[in-house]
């Protein structure tokens, strides 16, 4: 058995990072363990869309951030004066302020969520149009379709009045909802338990009806009235067919009705409730297929099991352009999405293009995908890069332990007033995040990544953007800093040459029911030496104003200074940097390591001198030798040398295709049968196929990879 406990086997995964799980994936299928499967994406092209957010969008978007603000100072306000909190934020009644904050930051993080989809709908609208001009077909994926909240509106409406409607059904009214519904009203009573502690308990009158407090009843209603009077913005979905009208527009969701526009004989505009049948899903999409309505949308509820590419029987064989509006918070289901337009049989693949805003705090949706398709892709295919098909970057996983490490530091910068723009007392009063203990220090356990991204959503575009500045110029240092010190987890890496050959085997393991082989293979690589001539270095030279030609006294070498981005530092200062650029090579150092140096400028006549010189002085190619451990590595992961758990493919001169991770060590001790897995009961085990009895870790891998998935 390869781990002797769980805890042994998750902690080498979690120590490999992503590059462990693509290896146990791939082992696990060598070992006909595992099965998993994915359409090609060959052909697809990814094209972000990026909504500038107009002034007065900023201007709705401020508003209502300043109205959260207001909501939460007075939420605080109304559990003191309920009862339910006490002098100084103590919790009489712990269920009662957990259930009152959770409810008021869902709202708000589905408030924001929704209001930024419905203002990328400007954009959108204007690229379908460009569409339908150039003779594609448009699909848009959704999540939330607002049919809730339409359904209170309209119960609230007589029947009598559904074919002619004056009303919007907006992101402003989940707020309006809530302030209703989950507001806290109710009177507690304080009471001491038999220590002496104070408890506060739910006040009824004589029929059993709940008392209101009355400062909290009238805190909210304040609310609702200042809430109904900002600015309203139309849902997404109902923007979409409003604008293009039914006619044009499939919509496959699981709404029951809809408020659609319709044209009177005077030409006028109505909107009316229109009823959809059960069947109004499989019509909308034959309609479609059939190229009668040029512009489908779908959500989860109504997409399941349905195909919208271009299939070559179908009469509707147009370019799909997918667009990816909201991708919600299940980074397999918006994958799942995207493959309703990319299928087999197809005759053209899709244009997928995801929507997105310049609001830094919409990256608190993308960092939930990206870092859910980062381990989804690498434990179902092997490979990290095919969970999210390209559509997001490494950078756009804010949850990393990158980010984690780059948001303490954030913190530290706050509490010493080192972040300008934005104050402690100011970032607690805007985000209810308190980073302060009773005697003034900093918390040891502060706020985690998520919920910084949940409150920062509720802040002024402004402050948003210098917090975001801010959080990702420390984040970018701290990749560096890993990068630099070759721990950075990149997944599986390629190792690309001049040449690769095996010039050594020996076999380390083999597992004895399946026969499959570990190898340490020895590989002798050439190099291409990528040399920067005197010319390129001169043009470059000569293109920034800030660059100097420079030779090093001690070893007449010689090197273009160059500007190079600065560093942040943990105490929040700008570390200026240069860069080097040297015939073989490119180095960033410090300007004060760079004063202190043996560097100094140069005549053009000296530089080129020296330039040439060394150039004539490097070789074509570069040899050297390196050890690979490859084939089965599940079984003796944790036997290999642990300095480094990274992971390498390459392809040699001869064609064979090799992954496996580097060994700077001598060959571990050869084990032609690993030690045996404690036996499951008679029962479970013979379920197990004969020639797959390490399946008795499945029980392990199972729970782990659904943990995975989950987090």
């Amino acid at each position: 058995m390869p781990f002797a406990t769980r805890q042994d086997f998750v902690s080498a995964m979690e120590a490999g990072g992503i590059a462990a799980m693509q290896v146990l994936a791939r082992d696990l299928k060598a070992l006909g363990l595992y099965a998993s499967r994915a359409l090609s994406y060959a052909g697809v092209e990814v094209e972000m869309l990026e909504h500038q957010l107009l002034p007065e969008q900023i201007r709705i978007y401020d508003v209502y951030t300043g109205a959260f603000e207001i909501i939460h100072n007075n939420l605080t306000a109304a559990l003191e004066a309920a009862n339910i909190t006490g002098e100084g934020g103590k919790a009489y009644n712990r269920n009662a302020t957990s259930a009152a904050r959770s409810a008021f930051e869902s709202n708000k993080q589905r408030f924001f969520n929704h209001l930024i989809v419905t203002m990328k709908v400007t954009s959108l609208i204007a690229s379908i149009e460009r569409d339908l001009e150039a003779g594609h077909a448009a699909v848009i994926q959704i999540v939330s379709t607002s049919e809730a909240l339409m359904e209170r509106r309209l119960s609230a409406i007589p029947t009598s009045e559904w074919a002619d409607l004056s009303l919007d059904i907006t992101p402003r009214e989940y707020v309006l909802d809530y302030l209703a519904h989950s507001f806290p009203t109710q009177f507690y009573e304080v009471y001491s338990d038999e220590n002496g502690d104070l408890h506060s308990r739910p006040v009824v009158d004589d029929n059993g009806n709940p008392v209101q407090s009355r400062e909290a009843t009238e805190r909210r209603d304040r609310l609702i009235e200042h809430l109904a009077a900002l600015p309203a913005v139309q849902g997404a979905l109902d923007q979409i067919v409003q604008r293009f009208r039914t006619d044009m527009v499939a919509e496959v969701t699981g709404r029951s009705r809809r408020i659609v526009r319709k044209t009177n004989a005077d030409r006028s505009d109505r909107l009316c409730v229109e009823n959809r049948p059960a069947s109004a899903n499989l019509g909308e999409t034959q309609a479609f297929m059939d190229d009668e309505k040029y512009i489908l949308v779908f959500s989860d509820a109504g997409g399941t099991g349905r195909s919208y590419h271009a299939e070559r029987s179908a009469r509707n064989q147009r370019l799909r352009v997918h667009y990816l509006l909201e991708p919600g918070w299940k980074a397999d289901n918006a994958i799942q999405g995207l493959g309703r337009t990319n299928r087999t049989n197809q005759a053209q693949p899709p244009l997928f293009r995801p929507v997105a805003t310049n609001v830094k705090g919409e990256k608190r949706f993308l960092s939930t995908i990206a870092r859910r398709l980062d381990t989804l892709g690498a434990i179902t295919r092997g490979q990290r890069q095919t969970g999210g098909q390209g559509l997001f970057r490494p950078e756009d996983n804010l949850e990393s332990p990158y980010g984690r490490s780059a948001l303490r530091q954030l913190y530290q910068l706050m509490f010493s007033g080192k972040v300008e723009g934005c104050s402690l007392t100011r970032f607690t009063e805007a985000t209810g995040l308190d980073l302060t203990d009773q005697d003034g220090s900093l918390k040891e356990e502060l706020p985690p990544i998520s919920t910084f991204l949940n409150r920062i959503l509720a802040l002024p575009s402004a402050l948003q953007n210098r917090l975001f500045e801010v959080f990702e110029g420390l984040m970018e240092a701290q990749v560096e800093a890993a990068v630099q010190a070759g721990v950075f987890d990149r997944g599986v890496e390629t190792v690309t040459a001049q040449s690769l050959v095996v010039t050594g085997r020996q076999m380390i393991a083999s597992h004895a029911e399946s026969g499959a082989q570990t190898q340490l293979l020895t590989i002798a690589r050439k190099d291409r030496t990528r040399v920067t001539t005197l010319a390129e270095a001169l043009e470059l030279a000569t293109a920034s104003q800030s660059a100097r030609l420079m030779i090093n006294e001690q070893s007449g070498r010689a090197a273009v200074k160059l500007p190079a981005s600065g560093l942040m530092l943990d105490d929040g200062s700008i570390q200026p940097r240069a860069r080097l650029l040297r015939p073989a090579q490119r180095d960033v150092i410090s300007v004060e390591a760079l004063k202190r140096s043996l560097w100094r400028e140069v005549s053009t006549s000296e530089f080129q001198a020296a330039w040439e010189a060394e150039v004539a002085d490097i070789p074509e190619l570069t040899e050297s030798t390196f050890h690979m451990v490859t084939g089965l590595l599940l079984p003796v992961w944790n036997r290999l040398p642990d300095e480094t758990a990274r992971v390498y493919r390459l392809q040699t001169d001869e064609g064979e295709r090799i992954i496996g991770r580097l060994s700077r060590r001598r060959a571990p001790r050869r084990c032609s049968n690993p030690p045996a897995a404690t036996p499951l009961p008679s029962r479970q085990r013979r379920r197990l196929p004969p020639s797959c009895r390490t399946a008795r870790v499945l029980s392990w891998l199972t729970a782990w990879f659904l943990n995975a998935l989950s987090s």
